[in-house]
């Protein structure tokens, strides 16, 4: 294997998983623990390059194929899409996207449209079209649970793991709207051009995703 790839990574807990599969998988992950202000880090014992970034921007990579893989959250690829392919469920950073409305209201019940808020429009969008409700649909880019609390909206669909958070405002989730977890996905034309190499590194991560089952 010498072509060098390329796979960008979350950052934050899902880079912090990442790094722990590669390392139970024989890969030496020791730049990656001190990035210092670097962005790229080479694996010394393994042809692949790390790029560090956000959950969007990783779909972007690969989708642009400047990353030839990625790892982001399942809630990322619903949300924003694109093309590429996602070839595994790593299994971590599992959690659901919920509707939640506020404790001893009968969302269902009502006839008048309903306002959801929300940082996840599509995910959102997508849900009620499936059971063919109309929305009105608010994005909501920092603490969501508020929405209620002040008028704002009638629900909220949000990433839910716990539910403490949910519990301390008031409100109770009534429905899952998808579950979540990281994924692996691939560019499509470096799953040609490199399929050997990818092939590996895909075997390697799936064994321990078995592992840890």
């Amino acid at each position: 294997m010498s072509e060098r790839l390329r796979i960008a990574l979350t950052k934050g807990r899902l880079q912090d998983k990442s790094v722990a599969m590669f390392e139970r998988a024989g890969l030496d992950c020791a730049p990656i623990h001190n990035p210092g202000r670097r962005l790229i880090h080479s694996l010394p014992n393994y042809p692949l390059d790390a790029v560090l970034a956000k959950a969007p921007d990783v779909i972007t990579y690969v989708e642009h194929g400047v990353c030839d893989l990625g790892v982001v959250g399942k809630d990322t690829i619903l949300e924003h899409g694109g093309s590429f392919y996602e070839v595994l469920d790593l299994g971590f950073g599992a959690c659901r996207f919920a509707l939640a409305v506020p404790e001893g209201t009968d969302f269902y019940q009502s006839y008048k449209t309903r306002t959801i808020a929300s940082k996840y429009p599509e995910v959102t969008k997508s849900f009620f079209k499936g059971k063919g409700m109309d929305v009105d649909i608010i994005k909501i880019e920092g603490s969501v649970e508020l929405a209620p609390i002040l008028g704002l909206a009638d629900g909220i669909v949000d990433i839910v793991e716990t539910g403490a958070t949910l519990k301390a405002n008031g409100l109770i989730p009534i429905e899952t709207v998808a579950e979540v977890s990281a994924r692996l996905i691939v560019n499509t034309a470096s799953m040609k051009l490199y399929k050997r190499q990818i092939e590996d590194l895909i075997e390697k991560c799936a064994e321990e995703v078995r592992k840890s089952r």
